[in-house]
């Protein structure tokens, strides 16, 4: 008996130990497949089995695990993998898969856990066409969605819950559902996003904690969006746009607390470079005022400033039209008549004066920032944006609207008071002809034009201006700039020589036909007016006050001799 046993306990030591042996199979290549465990259990410690049961279940041992090798000679990462990760799932792939539902393409076995489910393995296919691998997936995630029962997971969670954690299926059960709750099938029909989301949703009420309704005043650029019939602080009702230009909206507004009279309110943009631009703007008109508290010398008075959804607000005194419009409507092609001339002319110049014994360079004298009342007889200057003080002045090649930009500036000299003097004369020469003066596309064609009316500029000029290597070589020969015919590229002409090719007399006499000879007379004057303030040297310019003595503004016409050229 005790022999018996001892051969019993070698046969199932040499049992174990081929045990070990083969379940570390190796491949043809050479690589070492992963332990697999088995189902086998483990001998009793009273082994009461015969030999020859024993045996037989050697040879079940055997058979079992030949099926093993084979099935892992088609996936041994895969599988090995798989069975680190949980034993149910490698049980049931041992138990339903065959040697060949396991050849699959490449790309199927690079799938998640979720989607290699045993189920499923008949549906795989060898192709990668795109619409197959589509319809693939939508039958996988029908089959998932039967299999758990997708529909009524959320119900039945609580009442499963309990139960299903006492087993290991139960377990399997829930992390798969959760997976198949945190996965959105990119190939589904339809959407199965999350519908908790919170919707925009604009609610009336206090707007001061909605969101959705702070900061729309403004349009992409910082303008202020004008709705004729608002409000602006409590007082002011828009009645309608006077203008818009780079800094700011200009409105007329009714003052509902103030004998319903007009106003101009200039809403700046919401801006900061345009915010202390204004600031500036306000601390001159404020001077101004100061300097003509009984608003005789022709600049628009400020009435005070506040703020506005952000916007800084410039209460002015509210007038009719702007200059270009009257030229437009009264003198277009001819300009406007002598008297009318005259006096503009004068209030313009008692305008500059006022300014030149404060210190200050107005910058940007046209016709559109020129306002008159509604008798047409008073005009003011405005827009005091790009005005400063005469020892703040920095040369810059773009001061001043490009048609009435003087020549220092576009050279780069040291500008004073004379560049108002110059813009003055181009103003006044539109207003007699209802032409602009220099039409140059550039500050190189704006020389071009002021050399075919006065001539060359001098060497001495020329010198001066920083910018001159622009415009001129090293002889003071002009560079004209010229686009080539055939390459389409700038290129540089130079020009020795520039005579004068326009007569102001000639121009001024077309716009006064039919004229009394007191009229002609004012037409002589007017043109040495304009030539003594286009003067291509600002240093020999006449000065406002010497134009403020000129005949041409001293003298007035007698009320008989004066003929209305207005239409």
């Amino acid at each position: 008996m005790a022999d018996n046993y001892s051969r019993q306990n070698k046969s199932s030591r040499h049992l174990k130990e081929k045990e070990s042996v083969r379940s570390k199979p190796r491949s043809k290549s050479g690589h070492k497949y992963h332990q697999m465990e088995s189902k086998t259990p483990p001998l009793p410690t009273k082994c009461t089995s015969t030999l020859e049961e024993l045996i037989k279940k050697r040879e079940s041992l055997k058979q079992e695990l030949k099926k093993i090798v084979k099935y892992t000679d088609s996936e041994p990462n895969k599988i090995s993998k798989k069975r680190r990760h949980s034993k149910e799932e490698f049980t049931a792939v041992k138990g339903k898969r065959s040697y060949k539902e396991n050849k699959i393409n490449v790309n199927s076995s690079k799938k998640s856990v979720h989607e290699s489910s045993p189920e499923l393995d008949n549906t795989q296919v060898e192709s990668e066409d795109e619409e197959t691998i589509i319809e693939l997936r939508r039958q996988q995630r029908k089959q998932l969605l039967e299999k758990f029962n997708i529909s009524n997971v959320k119900s039945n969670d609580n009442d499963n819950s309990i139960c299903d954690k006492t087993t290991e299926e139960g377990i399997k059960k829930n992390e798969d559902q959760k997976i198949l709750k945190q996965v959105t099938d990119m190939f589904s029909e339809k959407d199965e996003f999350d519908s908790n989301v919170t919707e925009d949703k604009v609610t009336q009420g206090d707007s001061a904690h909605n969101l959705s309704l702070i900061d729309n005043w403004d349009d992409p650029d910082g303008y202020y969006n004008i709705r004729v019939g608002d409000v602006i602080n409590n007082k002011y009702t828009i009645k309608g746009t006077l203008g818009q230009g780079v800094f700011a909206n200009v409105v007329r507004a009714q003052d509902m607390n103030d004998g319903n009279d007009y106003v101009a309110i200039k809403i700046v943009r919401n801006n900061d470079l345009m915010y202390k631009t204004s600031l500036k703007e306000i601390a001159i008109l404020k001077q101004i005022k100061d300097a003509d508290p009984n608003n005789k010398y022709h600049c628009v008075q400020l009435l005070g400033h506040f703020m506005h959804k952000g916007h800084l607000c410039i209460l002015l005194e509210s007038l009719h039209m702007d200059l270009r419009s009257v030229i437009k409507k009264y003198g277009k092609h001819h300009g406007i008549n002598m008297k009318a001339l005259i006096s503009y002319s004068r209030q313009l110049l008692l305008a500059l004066r006022l300014l030149r014994r404060l210190g200050i360079i107005h910058a940007d004298i046209k016709p559109d920032n020129i306002l008159v009342n509604e008798k047409k007889n008073v005009l003011k200057l405005c827009d005091f944006g790009s005005a400063g003080k005469i020892d703040e002045s920095e040369p810059t090649p773009y001061l001043v609207s490009r048609f009435y930009r003087a020549p220092e500036i576009i050279l780069g000299v040291t500008y004073k008071h004379s560049i108002d003097i110059w813009s003055a004369a181009c103003t006044i020469y539109e207003m007699a002809t209802g032409k602009i003066m220099f039409t140059g596309s550039s500050n190189n064609r704006m020389l071009k034009c002021f050399m075919d009316l006065k001539g060359r500029f001098s060497s001495k000029v020329i010198k001066k201006g920083r910018f001159k290597d622009q415009h001129f070589n090293y002889n003071n020969n002009f560079l004209l700039h010229k686009k080539d015919e055939f390459t389409g590229r700038e290129k540089l002409v130079e020009v020795p020589h520039i005579l004068p090719s326009r007569d102001l007399q000639n121009e001024l006499n077309k716009s006064f036909r039919n004229v009394s000879p007191k009229e002609e007379k004012k037409v002589v004057q007017l043109k040495d007016l304009l030539d003594k303030m286009t003067i291509l040297d600002s240093g020999q310019r006449i000065a406002v006050t010497d134009c403020l003595r000129h005949p041409f503004i001293l003298e007035e016409l007698d009320k008989e001799a004066c003929k209305q050229k207005m239409k």
